[in-house]
């Protein structure tokens, strides 16, 4: 075939104006001006000044679709090379130029897109632009052979970290596998196979960038404190000069179409308990049944008031049972997946299903299920345009998908318009009577144990493998008249404004923080409630009854069942949500503005006329016990349970988790749960916090009810400070198979969170150590070696204690390795200090960053709670900044020899496959005691 060039635009050519979109009235529309330019690069670019912020999404028309047999997961290791330097922009720099100008970034990659991102004060803008534009048209001759294989290295740890080391994460690959013909996209997942990963090369990669990353396959979208005229001279000049690529046309496949019930099955290794995931093909993003056939999901299976959970969990008969709808370009897949208890079979929860079929049928659909899917459904919708990002992401991927940005208000439109005769209409074409896809998902001991005998394999037989338009590909640059190795400068400081707040002190010491804020039409309301963790101190034994009594919270109360509270919280598009901190039941509150009152009564119903069911606490224990056993394989879950034990010792509550082990929770009673109530739920030195669509004053009244919460002190226990380790020792759990090891290493160190003082000077200390992304520890542990998907370390802290704590999880056969790396990196850092360099870095990280702060309703929530809790001056982040800019190499350095753990005195714990990484962990030296799951010592 002929030769692919693509030419640069002539220089004369200009932007073309598509259209301008405004907001008028009250319509919900994200305003947004639309561009393309010569080379065919789309333009979308939203104004908004409500923060002195940017968010730069760059997408490119391309995942995994675009990849074929033998190739797969091509798409998402690219997105990985697209972070690893181009001609102006040095290897490992990406990350760092991003992070020092106080931003934050990622790239993700699905079926049908790739984008990149990033979200940065204002005065970056310029360098961000630079930055996209530098990879997109200058990416190849900065790729190399090691570059390569590191990032191969590490896209091999996330699958390993995401799909094959955690219970059911390959469901979705066999699924794919067995719905789809084979051959079709959409028939391996987007992060491929092993083996495909290891046969492709170099070359692969030059090609796909080549044919699929041009400019005329992408749309740059910006948003924020921008002026749009500026935000387009800045895309022309980037990136106007980037020659066309190929031309790209939409995929086209056929749908997939089953002519028989499918059944297949798989082995979990790591799964207790086995799974039934039913799948039928439906339709694809943007298709006129789209909102009906999602209503129908959530009628059938999500919510307490759906078929699904009022038969399956409500009767005990599966730990989880859920439905989904998911659309993507070129097809949708509508699952039912059931995890049963022990004992129960898969052919029987196949015959429930049917069963609640029926009875869907039978019933019908009421006034009630539209309603709460149309309220829910607009909140979702609101609550995404409260973020810069969210916004923008909105724009982009309209544009992809649909070419058009302007599509939020036609989506309200689509959603509001779904009636209860479409929703029976799509379940009666593409659910009723039709064939699905049948998946066994079994366990060790339980190989029988099938909704039906296996019946299907994909046919190889027939495959053409597509013609891309690889052949002949060139990589033509851009020829500019202005020098591209010139980094931009920024300009200026973003004007950072802290939020203002009011606060108010009611009755029984209860303490209230607030803020206006009318981006949106949302108000959110926490109430801490103390007690929480810290009172399972007093009955070691059935540690884990405040996080139970949370649960039970959020059952039954005196005029409600949970099943009709649950819909009249859809039918606002409310949240209430109670959960269990270290210190306090936390009750969390979201509205419309619109649905304020009607929200905060069902709230005063919830807190003030709880009924604990002796049926709804034994499902829960019962759900909790086989959760935990479910988990009980997975080393991220070993590790995150036992690391407090054995930081703070088994006889400590700040050790033991939140949720209690299987041996407590056994020990719990409903009677517990009803003293925590009388005993423990009072409202004495609650603190609540505002923040939204609402003035101080009629906040206050909206509160009231929470005075007649029983009045009373609840007594926490003393927390007294934890010894440092006398010398350092290795624990090991044993999880054979592992392909991964959960690294946990840290120390006690007694350090209370603390704004102003050491713990704040700690923070700063660790950035360049090991808290951010160009930290020495990652770049060394995932970007030099590839050994891991992320490597973190750094100190947290409350009023109670502190710690420090590194995490990761590292590829199995380099765990001394990677351990004697961690050694190494800490010892050199604790004896020779930070560099000029580091700390000019994190100065100006951390200092730009600061504009990225308060954004967001939850953000704006932790900065007025933090201020409450901890008695913080107004003007804390300002003092902070002034602590930052004045700390010298000399002060990083004593924080970091008087904090960092000491490689001769901290906690190692590591959970693996013993037959793979014992010899080399028993080689370094160190103490080495072998744990079971539930933290006991193993005798050799």
């Amino acid at each position: 075939m002929a030769a692919l060039i693509a030419c640069a635009p002539p220089a004369q050519a200009q932007p073309k104006l598509v259209e301008k979109i405004k907001k008028e009235g009250n319509k919900i529309v994200i305003p947004y001006e639309k561009y393309v330019l010569p080379n065919g690069l789309t333009v979308v670019i939203h104004e908004d000044h409500s923060d002195p912020l940017v968010h730069v999404d760059v997408t490119y028309h391309v995942g995994s679709a675009r990849e074929e047999i033998g190739k797969s997961g091509f798409a998402h290791f690219f997105e990985h090379m697209m972070f690893q330097g181009s001609d102006n922009v040095a290897d490992e720099q990406h990350f760092k130029i991003i992070t020092e100008a106080g931003g934050t970034l990622n790239g993700t990659t699905n079926r049908d897109r790739t984008n990149y991102f990033e979200t940065v004060p204002n005065n970056q803008l310029e360098k961000m632009l630079w930055l996209e534009a530098d990879r997109m048209g200058f990416l190849l001759d900065a790729v190399t052979q090691k570059k390569f294989e590191v990032q191969r290295a590490t896209v091999k740890n996330e699958r390993g970290q995401r799909y094959d080391n955690v219970p059911y994460g390959l469901v979705g690959e066999v699924t794919a596998k067995n719905l789809y013909p084979y051959g079709h996209p959409y028939s391996w997942l987007t992060i491929g196979y092993i083996e495909d990963l290891n046969r492709v090369n170099v070359d692969d990669l030059k090609n796909f960038f080549l044919r699929w990353y041009g400019p005329n396959n992408a749309t740059v979208t910006v948003g924020g404190d921008v002026n749009p005229q500026q935000v387009l001279q800045l895309v022309s000049k980037y990136f106007g000069s980037i020659p066309r690529g190929p031309e790209v046309v939409p995929v086209q496949v056929p749908a997939p179409v089953l002519d028989f019930d499918r059944y297949v099955s798989m082995m979990d290794n790591y799964a207790k308990l086995p799974m039934l995931r039913i799948t039928y093909p439906t339709v694809p993003v943007n298709h006129p049944d789209e909102y009906a056939i999602d209503c129908l999901a959530e009628i059938l299976g999500q919510g307490k008031n759906s078929y699904f959970y009022k038969k399956f969990v409500k009767e005990q008969l599966a730990v989880n049972a859920s439905v989904s709808q998911s659309n993507t370009e070129l097809a949708g897949e509508f699952s039912m997946s059931i995890t049963p208890f022990p004992g129960k079979k898969l052919v029987d929860m196949k015959t429930t299903v049917t069963q609640v079929l029926a009875d869907f049928e039978k019933n019908g659909i009421s006034d009630d299920d539209i309603a709460k899917y149309r309220n829910s459904r607009e909140a979702d919708i609101i609550n995404g345009l409260e973020s810069v990002s969210g916004k923008v992401s909105q724009l982009a991927a309209n544009q992809t998908f649909r070419g058009n940005p302007n599509m939020i208000g036609s989506d309200l439109a689509r959603v509001q318009a779904v009636t209860k005769e479409d929703v029976m209409r799509v379940y009666n074409k593409y659910i009723k009577g039709k064939y699905a896809l049948y998946l066994s998902v079994l366990t060790k001991g339980q190989e029988d144990n099938l909704a039906g005998a296996d019946n299907y394999a994909p046919s190889t037989g027939g495959y053409k493998a597509p013609d891309y338009g690889y052949a002949g590909l060139k990589y033509n640059k851009a020829k500019d008249d202005f020098d591209r190795s010139k980094i931009p400068t920024a300009t200026g400081n973003p004007m950072v404004k802290v939020p203002d707040f009011w606060k108010k002190d009611l009755a029984s010491n209860i303490k209230v923080i607030g803020t206006k804020t009318d981006e949106i039409p949302v108000v959110n309301i926490s109430i801490s409630i103390k007690g929480g963790k810290l009172t399972d101190a007093a009955n070691p034994a059935k540690a884990g009854v405040a996080n139970m009594f949370a649960a039970m919270m959020e059952e039954d109360t005196k005029n409600y069942t949970a099943e009709a509270f649950s819909v009249e919280l859809d039918k606002l598009g409310s949240t209430i949500d109670i959960g269990c901190d270290v210190d306090a039941i936390q009750i969390n509150i979201r509205t419309l503005a619109k649905n304020l009152d009607k929200t905060i009564a069902l709230a005063e119903e919830r807190i003030l006329n709880p009924v604990f069911t002796q049926e709804a606490f034994d499902r829960i224990k019962k759900r909790t016990l086989e959760s935990m056993k479910n988990s009980a394989n997975r080393p991220t879950y070993i590790a995150s349970t036992l690391f407090g034990g054995i930081q703070f010792g088994k006889n400590s509550v700040l050790g033991w988790p939140t949720s209690g082990t299987e041996s407590t929770i056994n020990n719990i009673q409903l009677a517990d749960i009803k003293n925590y109530y009388q005993n423990n739920f009072n409202k004495d030195n609650a603190e609540i916090c505002v923040v939204g669509d609402i003035a101080e004053q009629n906040a206050i009244k909206k509160l009231e009810f929470v005075q007649k919460v029983k009045a009373g002190v609840v007594a926490l226990p003393a927390t007294p400070d934890v010894a440092t380790p006398a010398k350092t020792t290795i624990y090991f759990v044993n999880v054979p198979g592992a392909a991964q090891t959960e690294f946990r290493i840290g120390y006690v160190t007694n350090m209370k969170y603390d704004a102003l003082g050491d713990f704040y000077r700690a923070g700063i200390m660790n950035y360049p150590f090991g808290g951010a992304f160009n930290s020495r520890l990652n770049l060394d542990l995932r970007e030099d070696k590839g050994w891991t998907y992320g490597a973190r370390g750094g100190f947290g802290g409350n009023k109670y204690t502190g710690t420090y704590t590194f995490s990761s999880g590292i590829k199995a056969n380099a765990t001394d390795s990677a351990l004697t790396d961690f050694l190494n990196i800490l010892k050199e850092y604790k004896a020779k200090g930070v560099t000029k360099e580091e700390l000019a870095f994190t100065q100006m990280s951390m200092g730009q960053s600061e504009a990225r702060e308060y954004e967001l309703g939850y953000q704006k929530a932790n900065f007025l709670s933090n201020i409450q809790e901890n008695n913080l001056p107004a003007d804390f982040p300002k003092k902070q900044n002034d602590i930052l800019n004045k700390m010298t190499v000399e002060d990083v350095n004593k924080v970091a020899a008087q904090y960092l753990p000491n490689a001769a005195k901290m906690n190692i714990l590591l959970v693996g496959d013993k037959a793979m990484v014992w010899d080399g962990i028993k080689k370094l030296g160190y103490d080495v005691v072998e744990l079971d799951k539930d933290g006991n010592v193993v005798t050799q």
